[in-house]
């Protein structure tokens, strides 16, 4: 066998898993908006265990009601109602030998305030009225988020919201998190007792589901790691203090845990070693790797049957769940340490990608267990590919986010998360992953060999058209050549070199350097034709934005112009903006950020935009909100801010990063000539490339 660490057995307590991977636990919004384990999400912890994942742990399942409540469509285990529900779930899991674990939670300051002051109000019109959900779900979609970052609008809701209750009053306020300022209250001792017992009968709930264990979700800044850490955990009493008092909660859990259910039920506790407050600018802050590690032997004293290693909280958030940025196995020394220390498996997701990087890592005693989330969302069947030796058809996460930022935005809107390189993702009962064989070789026309082309290109394949892409450039990737052009951004390639695997071993002709005309794209006599010719970088009319010394990203992204030693200014902040002006500073330059907002990187998911802006900033890079460019004259730029005040700046070069527009002409020309004509990706409405890869799949699946 090519990775034997990977695929041998491993034991957690009395459970034999068939093999060392583990799939973490990630909220993905299927449940049921009562809590309940829904079809929907069965079906896709069922995909991945098919797929030859050997250990499932759900997301997080509240264990009560009232204060638990963190978002709708979450999981919860706090009433007997909610066993037979996962029930079958288990049965669906066990069905292919995979072994399930519940993530149980609380999360304490790190929640947002509407959700525990209206969920019961909720519920009991949810089974009055049964449509109450779609109503609620129209009108929450209206709810901005960011609004409770204002600390004005945070006073004005304490009002009519019940606070957060946590350790101590230590609302969420440090880094990029996205609900600070709210009303936190430490528990009272009576909270704390109930709390316990919460939890201890949500255990044996899912034991009585017939699960196969447990994990206490003492990581990622959520209610038990509160209690652990010196920085949420201010209290005097025997719950705060020492270690032994701080760790007082969790260990009364575990022993509860284990006479409610018995020692052949094995608890794994999810446990941040290092909380990373040095990397926002607060060292010494919070849990440091030694503690954690001593942390870590207690829980071992306690009886816990397995550990769950992470890091991080919502304040250093980029810690726990990476932007691009980060490589592969990075914080992999946290596991390694405290396997040193105890003798029970570690479990540990580090930044895992390849089956040959989670084999070394075993082989030199990392850590016992492989365990990742986002890799299982962007390819269910990782586990089956490494298992048979087709690594090369992984489709690896490339640490995007835009799981974590759709799961931001959806959850006021009652729909699932996205990942931008799977489009089935959370998908799985509505869209079977082998579509039927109907295309009987039908001939059609890819134009484009982009993210939303070689989608296109692959799911018709899988249908059985005979499909031929027309690529006018010498390579496959689109926009996406671009997008890894920046400084740390290679892993975009990762996605380009799976679709053109994909493409090619499903027999999709890719012809490059062929430049699509309505002629060429009739000799092909095409059944249909997809159009996904993309966007350009837009090039507003501002006075002397014709000199030669502007130019939109794309040159300089593309190499084709180059700058070194110059000031040059960026004219926009978006994510392109930053990357842009990241890799002007790489080549010896000065660099300005010119934005119209009175924010940087306004729109941008905020731990992709603090991990490049943190860099910007060590670099010296300028920052200028608030002012719009309104002319460029010889070597200067004239800025008009918000007061109405005109300043000058120095630039010997401008490089506009504000947006693009779709390439349509193609479709102008076409329109007309052909029965089935579809435009997919940037060519209708430009976005990212989870919209280009979703407009892509949707189309090619519905192709009558």
């Amino acid at each position: 066998m090519e990775y034997p660490h990977l695929f041998t057995p491993g034991r957690i307590g009395p459970v034999t898993v068939k093999n060392r991977l583990v799939m973490t636990a990630m909220c993905v919004g299927l449940a049921h908006h009562d809590g309940a384990v829904s079809d929907a999400l069965a079906a896709y912890y069922e995909e991945r265990a098919a797929g030859g994942v050997g250990l499932m742990i759900t997301e997080c399942t509240r264990v009560n009601e009232t204060d638990a409540v963190a978002y709708p469509s979450m999981l919860s285990m706090s009433h007997d109602r909610y066993i037979e529900p996962l029930r079958k779930a288990a049965e669906r899991v066990h069905a292919h030998g995979a072994k399930l674990f519940m993530q149980l939670y609380h999360p304490g300051r790190q929640n947002v305030v509407l959700f525990p002051t209206i969920w019961r109000f909720n519920e009991r019109m949810a089974r009055i009225f049964p449509s109450y959900w779609d109503w609620y779900f129209k009108m929450a979609g209206r709810f901005d988020a960011s609004m409770i970052d204002d600390p004005k609008t945070a006073k004005r809701m304490e009002k009519y919201m019940k606070p957060l209750l946590a350790p101590s009053d230590v609302p969420c306020g440090l880094g990029d998190n996205p609900v600070r300022h709210q009303k936190t209250v430490p528990m009272t001792i009576p909270q704390i007792k109930t709390l316990i017992g919460q939890f201890i009968a949500a255990a044996g709930r899912v034991k009585k589901a017939g699960a196969d264990g447990v994990e206490l979700h003492a990581a990622h800044g959520y209610l038990l790691q509160q209690f652990l850490s010196p920085y949420t955990n201010r209290r005097e009493d025997d719950y705060g203090g020492s270690l032994e008092n701080r760790m007082r909660l969790l260990k009364e859990i575990i022993e509860g845990v284990k006479a409610e259910c018995g020692p052949d039920f094995p608890i794994s506790v999810r446990l941040s070693v290092e909380e990373f407050y040095d990397t926002i600018g607060y060292p010494g802050q919070g849990i440091l790797l030694e503690e954690g590690v001593e942390m870590a032997k207690r829980l071992e004293r306690f009886g816990v049957d397995a550990l769950n290693i992470s890091s991080g909280n919502y304040d250093t958030a980029q810690t726990s769940c990476e932007p691009i940025s980060f490589p592969p196995g990075w914080r992999k020394y946290l596991a390694k340490a405290v396997k040193e220390q105890v003798r029970i498996p570690v479990i540990a997701a580090n930044l895992i990608r390849t089956p040959e990087q989670a084999e070394a890592q075993l082989n030199e005693g990392t850590q016992d267990f492989i365990a990742m989330g986002r890799s299982y969302l962007s390819d269910p069947e990782w586990a089956k590919k490494a298992m048979e030796g087709r690594s090369g058809e992984i489709n690896r996460c490339i640490c995007c986010l835009r799981c974590m930022e759709s799961f931001q935005e959806n959850i006021m809107n009652g729909k699932p998360v996205e990942c931008a390189v799977n489009p089935r993702a959370c998908r799985e009962s509505k869209f079977p992953r082998t579509a039927p064989k109907d295309g009987w070789q039908r001939p059609v026309v890819v134009v484009g060999a982009g993210p939303a082309g070689l989608t296109a290109a692959n799911e018709l394949a899988a249908r059985d058209f005979k499909v031929t892409v027309l690529e006018q450039g010498g390579a496959p990737g689109g926009q996406l050549i671009l997008a890894a052009a920046p400084p740390l951004k290679e892993k975009m390639d990762w996605f380009i070199q799976y679709l053109t695997h994909q493409a090619l071993q499903q027999g999709v002709d890719i012809r490059y350097n062929t430049r699509a005309a309505k002629e060429v794209i009739e000799s092909f006599r095409p059944y249909a034709v997809f159009l996904a010719t993309g966007a350009e970088a837009a090039a507003p009319r501002i006075p002397g934005s014709d000199s030669d010394t502007v130019t939109t990203v794309t040159p300089i992204l593309t190499g084709e112009r180059t700058y070194a030693g110059k000031e040059v200014a960026v004219i926009g902040s978006g994510m392109t903006g930053l990357e842009t002006a990241e890799l002007l500073m790489g080549q010896g330059n000065t660099v300005t950020i010119i934005e119209m907002a009175d924010q940087i990187a306004p729109g941008a998911y905020p731990i992709n935009a603090s991990d490049v802006i943190g860099r910007l900033e060590k670099g010296g890079v300028r920052f200028l909100p608030g002012r719009r460019l309104e002319r460029i004259g010889d070597g200067m730029l004239y800025l008009r801010r918000k007061d109405g005040v005109l300043e000058e700046i120095r630039a010997d070069a401008t490089v506009l990063a504000i947006g693009v527009r779709s390439n349509s002409a193609l479709e102008k020309e076409c329109t007309g000539h052909f029965e089935r004509l579809y435009s997919i990706g940037d060519a209708v409405t430009p976005g990212r490339i989870g919209n280009a890869t979703r407009s892509a799949f949707m189309r090619a699946r519905g192709l009558q």
